[in-house]
C-alpha cells in the first residue's frame, strides 16, 4: 500500500500541536489551582513543624533534570530532617542493607529520614503541591516523568535521552502505575514508555487515576 508522506507529515504536526494546545491549557489552569492551594497547605506544614519543635524552612527546593538535560530547581514541601542528603550518606556507609535497597529503588521503603510531619504530608500527598510553582514557571508540567536528580543520571542508561525529550510532571505514568512497589528500572521503563507515546487521553488518564489515588491514600 502506498502512503504519501507529505499526508503522515501534516498528520503528525496537527496531532502535535494539538497535543501541545491542551497541554499548555490543562498546566496553566492546574498550576493557577494548585498554587492557589499551595499557600495554606505551606502555612499549615509551618505550624505543625513548629509545634514538633521543628523551625527549620518548610518549603524545600532542590536541583533536577529538565526537558533537555537542563537543570531546573523545583519545590516541594520538606518531609526530611534538613541535611537529608548527607544523613543519606551516613545511612549508606553505616548499613550495608539501606545501601544495597537505596541502590535497586532510589528510595528507602522505611526511611528514618522523615519526620512525623513529613510523613503526614505524604500520606495526604502534599509534599509535592509546591511543584504546582514551576508548573507555573514553565518548566514541569502537570503529567510527564518523574523529575531526577543529576546523580541519578548514570542510572538511567539508556533511558536517559528518551525520558528528557518531555517537561518532568508533577504526576505521570509511574506515579499510577506502581509508584513505591517498582525498582528504579522500571521506573525508568514507564517514564520512558510515556515520554515515548504520550497523548491527550494518555494525560487526562493519568490525571484522574492520581486524583483517586489521592483521595483514596493509595501507592505512598
Amino acid at each position: 500500500m502506498h502512503i504519501d508522506p507529505e499526508i503522515d507529515y501534516k498528520k503528525h504536526y496537527i496531532r502535535y500541536f494539538f497535543y501541545k494546545f491542551i497541554k499548555k491549557i490543562i498546566d496553566i489552569i492546574f498550576g493557577i489551582i494548585g498554587s492557589v492551594l499551595c499557600i495554606p497547605i505551606l502555612v499549615l506544614a509551618k505550624i505543625a513543624y513548629m509545634l514538633h519543635g521543628d523551625f527549620h524552612r518548610v518549603l524545600f527546593t532542590q536541583k533536577r533534570i529538565g526537558r533537555y538535560g537542563k537543570k531546573i530547581t523545583i519545590f516541594k514541601l520538606r518531609t526530611m530532617v534538613p541535611n537529608a542528603d548527607k544523613e543519606l550518606e551516613r545511612l549508606m556507609k553505616e548499613d550495608k542493607q539501606i545501601a544495597k535497597e537505596y541502590k535497586k529503588y532510589k528510595k528507602l521503603k522505611n526511611d528514618p529520614r522523615i519526620t512525623k510531619v513529613g510523613k503526614m504530608l505524604r500520606v495526604a500527598s502534599l509534599d509535592e503541591f509546591p511543584q504546582f510553582f514551576n508548573v507555573l514557571i514553565g518548566n514541569m508540567s502537570v503529567v510527564g516523568p518523574r523529575p531526577y536528580l543529576p546523580r541519578e543520571i548514570k542510572d538511567m542508561g539508556k533511558y536517559y535521552d528518551n525520558i528528557i525529550k518531555t517537561k518532568p510532571g508533577v504526576t505521570g505514568y509511574w506515579q499510577v502505575n506502581g509508584r513505591n512497589d517498582t525498582d528504579f528500572e522500571y521506573r525508568l521503563i514507564l517514564d520512558e514508555y510515556y515520554s515515548t507515546r504520550k497523548t491527550v487521553i494518555m494525560d487526562i488518564k493519568i490525571i484522574i487515576k492520581t486524583i483517586f489515588q489521592v483521595i483514596f491514600r493509595k501507592g505512598n
